[in-house]
């Protein structure tokens, strides 16, 4: 059967074609300059409500001095890039708590750590069903890494005075594990950069939500793969900076929610603006 010289499949048309978004919902190209204004409108927001942001991001340090220290204590120090690296995979399951935040705020309510609750006890019951894909993803990619520190760097403790310059094995690694990481990481972010505030809002199930999700980024591949090298690049700095993240987390996390309602603009029932003014 002659399908035409321009019928050669597109894994890209497919995704943007085949699925569709539900017709109520509008979705909207967004450039480099929209993820600038989401940066502003995100540190206006950390800003406006950093108490509460930063005492909520202190737990994530606190589990992150505990895995850091573990690691170098036993002297696994080139492990700690992947460690942070992986904080990326389920970093998406905790943007509930920041959510409910933003909720508060917005509706003028005092803003306190019972709006963290709130975000999760108001987010879609199968929002744990993606944070449980997150979480599997996390363990294939640290099984991996694991795997890859054992063949590659092999039993003898590195410490971080060994880290530089580093022994081929060490650098080996550190470059296999940043690439399976990427592969990972993409598919993530693919599947949940803005599934995660569809469901945080009710606004759709998963299985929309995942595919709404993948069209956004597919549709707007450019800034949306700029969006996640700053994404990365911020969080897994502040992570090896650990001071940094109390203030990176909610900044991000907010600004994240930003870009999320520019691509897919609230609809009558969640009608409130995020853009905070006059702070």
């Amino acid at each position: 059967m002659d399908r035409g010289p321009n019928s050669g499949f597109s894994l890209k048309s497919f995704l943007l074609t085949s699925f569709g978004a539900r017709p109520d919902m509008t979705i909207q190209p967004f450039t480099l300059a929209t993820l600038y204004q989401s940066l502003a409108d995100g540190w206006r927001l950390a800003n406006a409500t950093r108490g509460v942001s930063i005492t909520y991001s202190l737990l994530f340090v606190l589990g992150g001095m505990a895995i850091m220290g573990g690691l170098l204590a036993q002297g696994w120090s080139p492990f700690v890039i992947a460690a942070a690296g992986a904080f990326m995979l389920v970093g998406p399951a905790v943007l509930a708590g920041f959510f409910g935040i933003a909720r508060a705020f917005e509706s003028g309510e005092r803003v306190t750590p019972g709006a963290i609750a709130a975000g999760f006890g108001k987010a879609a019951p199968t929002l744990w069903a993606l944070a449980l894909v997150c979480g599997l993803l996390f363990m294939i990619f640290i099984t991996d890494a694991a795997i890859l520190y054992a063949y590659m760097v092999g039993a003898e403790p590195v410490w971080m005075s060994d880290l530089l310059p580093a022994a081929d094995g060490v650098a080996s690694f550190v470059k296999w594990a940043a690439i399976s990481g990427l592969v990972v990481a993409f598919m993530l972010y693919s599947i949940s950069a803005f599934s995660v505030p569809l469901l945080c809002e009710r606004r759709t199930s998963l299985v929309e939500a995942v595919v709404i999700s993948v069209r956004v980024v597919f549709g707007n591949f450019g800034p949306a793969i700029f969006w996640a090298f700053l994404l990365s690049t911020a969080t897994i700095a502040s992570i090896l900076l650990l001071p940094l993240l109390p203030l990176t987390l909610p900044w991000l996390a907010y600004a994240s929610r930003a870009l999320y309602r520019q691509a897919l603009p609230p609809g009558p029932e969640h009608e409130k603006s995020f853009t905070v003014s006059g702070l």
